[in-house]
């Protein structure tokens, strides 16, 4: 079974609200092998209102309305399904009661207003909100000769979690055909999305059954799969011999199977090494170790570091001498090694990083343009330095300096 979620409000088509219910509910429905095929969002106006109900009855079993069901002039969801589906409204008297009895308990009187949110559709089943004035609504038929499934929910997050789970997770389960579905996430590191692409696409068309989506970042591309199956265990299955086959290619590039962060990656290493590490960094600006201690149990195996972003403070932190800046300059390969041999020894880690660079979007010149960025790894067996220039502005230049700087780490570590 496939279903799309409408999402109802005029504000969640601003900057100032975002729809977040969409990704609870898609989560729950993947628990009930329901995949989600379309999202959808809706301003507060009838007339679009039906006309989205209609498209997504016209091509989805399962279609689910969040928000719209309250007391104001603007909420119409009721209306609009009753429009698209050909029904009447009637007004719920048990319904009114409750919420008189819920305003009544707060020694407050109900506004006329209010008793919109008795309004159901013909036929529908009223879903308590324990939470909440607005009830939700199930309506099951046939639509077009198709059998469908609708559900209206209230919009605030913690009334529709609630009512979800207490009213329509164990509906559904009763209603729908008994299936599974699998996901996985590999995640390959400094890497462009087209060469990731260009090399796992041959593999991946071979799984017709399997779903694979593509997403990249500043420094990693993402590789989700999805599989539905009559079992957890078959759909299990395909995924995990897809990403074995994924994994082969890529090899050392995949540096997480689970979903996993680089910096958890990282961390795991470090532990299972017995090893420490420690940072001096220039033009990340403290990101660097921000990412590393966002990790619990990072005191582990970080003992700390410094943002040496002057000259004078390379000196004085990471013992970076004076002559080399001089003759070479801060953004170079030789002053990237010298402040990880530097910050290595202050802090008596096994590994020391250090990372200077250009990120923009001033200061960039020819010979050493923006998005030019050296990163340097000191351990007692030498150091190494790794030249890359990042696109992008200075916060996409900062992030893959400092994905690039926990990758070399993960690497030697392998």
């Amino acid at each position: 079974m496939n279903a799309e979620i409408i999402a109802i409000g005029s504000e969640l088509l601003t900057p100032y609200r975002q729809d977040t219910n969409s990704l609870y509910l898609t989560e729950r429905l993947n628990q009930l092998g329901v995949e989600v095929i379309f999202k959808t969002i809706v301003g507060d106006n009838r007339e679009h209102l039906t006309a989205a109900a209609n498209q997504a009855l016209s091509r989805a079993d399962l279609v689910i309305f969040m928000g719209g069901l309250g007391p104001t002039e603007d909420d119409l969801t009721r209306e609009a399904v009753a429009d698209a589906l050909g029904l009447e409204l009637r007004r719920d008297p048990e319904i009114i009661a409750s919420i008189e009895r819920r305003f009544a308990s707060r020694n407050l009187k109900m506004t006329p207003n209010n008793a919109q949110q008795a309004d159901v559709i013909a036929g529908a089943v009223v879903l308590p909100n324990a939470h909440g004035t607005a009830p939700g609504q199930w309506i099951s038929g046939k639509y077009d000769g198709r059998e469908k499934i609708i559900l209206l929910l209230p919009g605030p997050p913690h009334e529709l979690k609630a009512l979800f789970d207490q009213q329509c997770m164990e509906r559904l389960r009763a209603k729908l055909p008994q299936q599974f579905i699998a996901t996985r996430e590999l995640k390959v590191a400094m890497m462009g999305e087209s060469a990731c692409d260009a090399r796992v696409a041959p593999i991946y068309k071979r799984y017709q059954d399997v779903q694979t989506t593509i997403l990249a970042g500043a420094g990693e591309v993402q590789l989700h799969l999805k599989a539905r199956a009559a079992s957890l265990e078959a759909a299990q299955q395909r995924i995990d011999e897809l990403a074995e086959k994924l994994e082969e290619e890529l090899g050392d590039a995949v540096f997480s199977d689970n979903g996993d962060s680089m910096e958890q990656i990282v961390g795991y290493y470090l532990q299972m090494r017995n090893a420490t590490l420690a940072v001096a960094e220039s033009c990340t600006g403290g990101l660097l170790a921000e990412r590393i201690t966002s990790v619990s149990g990072s005191s582990r195996y970080f003992v700390g570091g410094a943002v040496a972003y002057s000259n004078e403070l390379k000196t004085a932190f990471a013992d970076v001498p004076t002559d080399l800046i001089a003759k070479h300059g801060a953004v170079s390969r030789e002053v990237a090694a010298a402040l990880a041999e530097g910050i290595r020894k202050r802090c008596g880690a096994t590994f020391g990083l250090g990372v200077t660079g250009v990120a923009g979007p001033t200061g960039g010149t020819p010979e050493k343009p923006v998005g030019l960025v050296f990163h340097g790894l000191a351990s007692e067996r030498g150091t190494e330095v790794v030249e890359r220039s990042f696109p992008g502005d200075r916060k996409r230049v900062r992030w893959f300096a400092s994905q690039q700087a926990l990758d070399m780490v993960r690497r030697k570590l392998l």
